[in-house]
């Protein structure tokens, strides 16, 4: 079972909780686990009935298309999964059986080393070519960041080896053995879908101890027998884990896992902390006394902690920010401002919130006005609603509002389809329906594509002006801000009215300045006069 395709834009998920485990008994259309996407989270249901065997644990972050899990179909051998960590087994058994013989005797480690070393050369010499996953239907190549790893260093199952760049994402490689790495293309390089990477020799970390005596030939056997219990050694982590104890400086063997097999999981690798206590014991006999004396004087004059912490990008910061930075690099955008005496709005809410809560049970926004003010400035500037498709332009008789919603995992646009045709407390109650969806993130790929003109809402967080960018492939977006008391000039007379600064982002390939500065100041004249949204004029 693999991950399915979730959206057009969407080359890598992220496995949540699973709700079965390794070796449960499932039923076709039970629900496995739960993945995670950058827009959406989706159950993921078992496609036949069996025995479940897993093949991606918790945090684990698959391109479209890679392999979730497998369903044993009854009937079937149950030793079928943990064929393959028995296979590498036999390595280390004739160690374990050749052990007690040279513990009597001292001297007879060589002859035993011998023998060990051809069956390791020969597991050596089978090498494992890990080549450049698909990792979207347009992608053709994909570029090397950065190695974790060195040439020639022992690396572990799912241990993270490099990442790789698309241009559209960034994921990790993580190992598809145990074994020694060899590297084939260096960071930097370029690689087309389906080139060889490195290599993993496997057998080679089963030589090293073979020629050792026989005190550390328990510790390699140790973890083929996890392996067989579970079907994942103790001390493997994920790759997520396993990034974070890099940054950490930790050594997988210091942490005890929670996940299947003694896998070490994101919340361990978290929650682990470098033993520093055996450190500082030889620094100070050896290290000269002045060095203690800086480091002692230095927090003093800082006033302060200055720690630092590092965390890996979540998918959606990294899709927002790729995408925020292609619409800055492909459009032609610019700003233009505007200002909105808010109070006769404000007026007509204190005269008619408690009826109009009332009678539908949804509060009164200012929301719902600029929404209406919106449609109607659209209808009468076209192209502010249209979209640049290649070399023509498509324009839009409906009018599908995006609002940008802030979460806690960052922000996502719902659509209002066909707001044109809806009324006040229509808005109001889709406003409220898509927010509350957004912070529990359940809104579906579906709600959040589409759109034709966007708003976003600033003000609630104290902006008084700002130039927000295009939400692509929309051409316009329109950025409220907050409501400041000011004097103004009314009928020949200084007045304070509540003033909001308003600013409309546009594309001005396909939009005239004529029309953005007339397509703002029509929503002015609506907004100031909201008897105009209601009859139309």
């Amino acid at each position: 079972m693999k991950v399915p395709p979730v959206g057009e834009s969407i080359t890598e998920v992220t496995v949540g909780a699973w709700h079965k485990k390794e070796g449960d008994s499932v039923k076709r259309d039970e629900v496995l686990c739960e993945l995670e996407s950058d827009k959406a989270s989706f159950e993921f249901p078992a496609e036949a009935d069996g025995v479940l065997h897993i093949m991606a644990q918790e945090g684990d972050v698959l391109p479209i298309g890679a392999v979730l899990c497998t369903i044993e179909a009854a009937g079937a051998s149950n030793g079928a999964a943990p064929a393959a960590p028995k296979a590498e087994a036999p390595a280390p058994k004739p160690a374990e059986q050749a052990a007690p013989a040279p513990q009597p005797e001292a001297p007879k480690p060589e002859p035993a080393s011998q023998p060990a070393a051809e069956p390791a050369a020969a597991a050596a010499s089978k090498s494992i070519e890990m080549k450049v996953p698909p990792v979207g239907e347009s992608i053709t190549e994909v570029t090397i960041a950065s190695w974790n790893k060195k040439d020639g260093d022992q690396v572990a199952l799912d241990e993270v080896l490099c990442e790789l760049e698309s241009d559209k994402a960034t994921f990790e490689l993580p190992s598809e053995a145990a074994g020694t790495l060899r590297i084939v293309a260096e960071a930097g390089a370029t690689l087309a879908i389906g080139a060889v990477i490195c290599r993993i020799e496997v057998g080679a970390a089963v030589a090293q101890p073979a020629a050792q005596p026989s005190a550390p030939a328990p510790q390699p056997a140790a973890e083929p027998v996890a392996a067989q219990a579970d079907g994942y050694a103790a001390n493997h982590p994920s790759p997520v884990a396993a990034k974070i104890l890099a940054e950490k400086g930790i050594d997988p063997k210091e942490v005890n896992g929670t996940g299947i097999g003694g896998r070490i999981m994101k919340e361990d690798a978290v929650k682990a902390e470098k033993p520093a206590a055996p450190a500082p014991a030889p620094q100070p006999a050896a290290a000269p006394a002045p060095k203690p004396a800086p480091v002692a004087s230095a927090p003093a004059p800082a006033g302060g902690n200055r720690g630092q912490r590092r965390e890996r990008m979540s998918s959606l910061r990294k899709t927002i920010a790729r995408r925020l930075v292609a619409v800055k690099n492909e459009t032609a955008m610019l700003t233009t401002f505007n200002e909105v005496d808010m109070k006769p709005i404000m007026d007509l809410r204190a005269k008619y919130k408690d009826k109009f809560k009332d009678k539908n049970a949804v509060g009164l926004g200012f929301m719902s006005f600029f929404t209406k003010a919106i449609c109607i400035a659209l209808q009468d500037f076209p192209n502010v609603n249209a979209t640049i498709d290649g070399d023509s332009i498509v324009y839009n008789d409906y009018c599908d509002i995006s609002i940008a919603v802030s979460t806690e995992r960052g922000l996502v646009v719902p659509v209002i389809r066909n707001a044109e045709s809806m009324d006040f407390a229509g808005i109001e109650k889709e406003i409220i329906r898509l927010a509350v969806l957004a912070r529990d993130n359940k809104l579906t790929i579906e709600q959040m594509t589409g759109g034709t003109f966007t708003i976003t809402n600033g003000g609630i967080f104290g902006s008084m002006l700002s130039t927000p960018i295009i939400n692509a492939p929309q051409s316009a977006i329109l950025g409220m801000h907050n409501i400041v008391e000011r004097a103004v000039v009314v009928n020949g007379e200084i007045v304070v009215r509540p003033i909001m600064y308003v600013a409309l982002s546009y594309d001005h390939r396909i939009i005239d300045g004529k029309d953005s500065v007339s397509f703002l100041v029509r929503v002015k004249q609506l907004l100031e006069d909201p008897a105009r949204i209601l009859l139309g004029v």
